[in-house]
This record gives C-alpha cells, structure tokens and sequence, in this order.
C-alpha cells in the first residue's frame, strides 16, 4: 500500500461520485412511488418507521433526530404535520418537563403497511437486483469500515441542542434534484441540513486530480 493522501485520486473521486449519484437517483425514485400509490413522502415514512420499530411504538424527540437517516432537518415541523394528519402524537416526558415522545398512532401503523410493500419492491427493483451476492458482501464491508471510521473520528457526534436546534429549523431533504447530488451535511460548521453539490463541480474536480496523480496507485 502506497503512502497516505490528503485528497482522493481520480479513481476513488469517481467512486464517491457515483456513490453520491446512486444514493440521490434511488433516493428520489422511492420517494416518487411512495407519493405516488400511497401519498406519502419518503420522510414521514422514516419516521413512522422508525417509531413502530421502537419499544412501545415511542421514541424521545431527540432520539428520533439522532435516529432517522433521510429526514434529520425539520424533523420537528415533519412531526408537527404529522400529529396534524393523526399519523403520530406527542407525549410529554414524565421525568422530563422538557422531553418529549413521539408515540406512532393506529392511523400511522395502518399507513406503514400500506406503504412498506411499494417501499420494499422500490428497493429491490432499483438496488437490490443490481447486486450480485459476492458484491453485497464486499459493499457491506466496504460501507461498514468507512461508516464506522467517520462514526470514530466524530463525524456524526453532535451536542443535543445542536441536533434539536438543526431538526427544528431546516426544512427536511429526502433527495437531490435535477443535476445536482447531496453531501452530508451533519458536520459543517453552520450545522444545517445537506449541502448540494453540481456534478459539474466533481467532473472538474477529477479531471484535476487525474492531472495531478495517476489514476492507481502502482
């Protein structure tokens, strides 16, 4: 193994390319067939879940901003409409005049099968197909070690006020759109939402970085 980098060659830019791509292109696909058989959006379907899968259908407002994958930003006004169309409810946290529960309603967990088999189908279709089985298991390692070297180096470790402040804020962003993919935003500085980057920029970006190294390390 060659020595360390401080920025990726143009081959491992590609991959983060695609990685990108494929995360908001799949994305935006199950978002659409969610509104479109069942009308509803990809992140109340998180959230809801994210709920029935918690003991007692309940999780803790914070818990469940530190829990959703697609929906962190505006989590607070997403269960506002929610508790509005009855999927969920508040209730107040006995041991904590300030916490809160989010408690999954009957009408949320009729909606949640509704809409778990067009979930389920999307995915296969649009992922799950394209695998074959040795590749789910080198793309399960490889993601692991990537998701549990940023976990280390504190990439999603937030104070809670920030992870409340940046859920009741922001509105929620299940997808990119048009030429544009997302970037995690969890870590940046002002502490909002995702960040969209022009996949022109990333074309140009590798075309640098080809120029500069070559393409495998040798």
């Amino acid at each position: 193994m060659g020595p360390m980098r401080n920025r990726p060659d143009a081959a491992r830019m590609a991959a983060w390319r695609a990685l990108l791509e494929a995360h908001a292109a799949v994305t935006d696909l199950l978002e659409r067939e969610l509104e479109q058989e069942r009308g509803l959006p990809l992140s109340k379907f998180e959230v809801l879940l994210e709920l029935a899968e918690a003991p007692g259908g309940r999780m803790r407002m914070l818990e469940l901003a530190q829990s959703v994958l697609l929906s962190k930003s505006g989590l607070s006004r997403l269960v506002d409409r929610m508790e509005e169309a009855e999927l969920v409810r508040r209730e107040r946290c006995p041991s904590d005049r300030r916490g809160a529960f989010a408690v999954i309603t009957d009408e949320g967990r009729t909606l949640l099968r509704s809409a778990a088999p067009v979930h389920l189908r999307g995915i296969q279709e649009h992922f799950a197909r394209h695998l074959a089985d040795d590749e789910v298991r080198i793309l399960v390692d490889v993601l692991g070690r990537v998701n549990a070297a940023a976990r280390d180096g504190g990439a999603h470790r937030e104070c809670p006020g920030t992870i409340l402040e940046t859920a009741g804020t922001a509105e929620p962003t299940a997808g990119g759109a048009g030429g544009q993919v997302l970037v995690g935003g969890d870590d940046l500085a002002d502490g909002g939402g995702d960040l969209p980057i022009d996949a022109r920029e990333l074309d140009a970006e590798a075309e640098r970085l080809a120029a500069e190294m070559p393409v495998m390390e040798s």
